[in-house]
């Protein structure tokens, strides 16, 4: 029976709980004693000991109360940073979009506002210790479209680099994406209020720089580099 017992507490969810009151930090251990699968390992306020504390208990989930100070808020960052295999979880955080992408880039797995229940605080616990990321549902849309406009942006800039990596000017850059799209000199002309002349000159130049034959291969050879999306 004592076997048994200590195999399904080996099993159980390891937590840390840090909160700078006391009373909230008794009755959330006295929440989590009466949950399955879920073990308090150690409880603290926010100090500098409670990075050695944390550590020495092996736990697998580390709750935090909202950081308060910059202090608290630096506690935060060196954990993530120097245990990530620990999965972080932020609960009586304010609705603010920009704290909750600074605690998305410090490596925080998971964020509760501060009228979380504690049934969603044990399952966000549980679901953080499953590989899940948990965070308010209305920052979801916002975090997608903050994700989408740094990708476009990042791949901006990389088309950048890239073209300035083959010393392309802006006019050569623009005219190498029309080219990409398979349109004629004459279309090229029009499309960039260039003469036709102009446009057998730049591409003229450009197969000189990329150490290309024929437009198509200077093309290759530029998308090659990530200035171009794949075909």
């Amino acid at each position: 029976m004592e076997n048994a017992q200590n195999e399904v507490a080996s099993c159980a969810v390891k937590v840390f709980l840090v909160a700078e009151n006391r009373l909230l930090r008794e009755t959330l251990v006295r929440l989590f004693q009466k949950r399955a699968g879920i073990s308090v390992v150690g409880e603290s306020r926010y100090s500098e000991l409670a990075m050695e504390q944390i550590a020495a208990s092996q736990c697998g989930v580390l709750l935090l109360d909202s950081p308060m100070t910059t202090q608290h808020t630096s506690l935060v960052d060196e954990f993530c940073e120097r245990a990530p295999q620990i999965n972080v979880v932020l609960f009586g955080m304010d609705e603010d979009f920009d704290s909750f992408l600074r605690a998305v880039r410090s490596g925080v797995r998971g964020y509760l506002l501060k009228d979380a229940s504690s049934a969603e605080i044990i399952a966000t616990v549980r679901g953080v210790a499953l590989g899940e990321a948990i965070c308010p549902p209305r920052f979801c849309a916002p975090l997608f479209q903050f994700v989408s406009r740094e990708l476009r942006q990042r791949s901006g800039r990389a088309q950048l680099e890239a073209g300035s990596n083959y010393g392309l000017t802006y006019r050569q850059r623009q005219l190498v994406l029309l080219v990409a799209k398979g349109l004629t000199n004459k279309e090229i002309a029009a499309s960039l209020n260039l003469s036709e002349f102009t446009v057998k000159n730049h591409i003229r130049r450009i197969l000189r720089q990329v150490d290309a034959q024929t437009r198509y291969e200077a093309v290759d050879v530029i998308r090659a580099s990530g200035y171009l999306p794949s075909a």
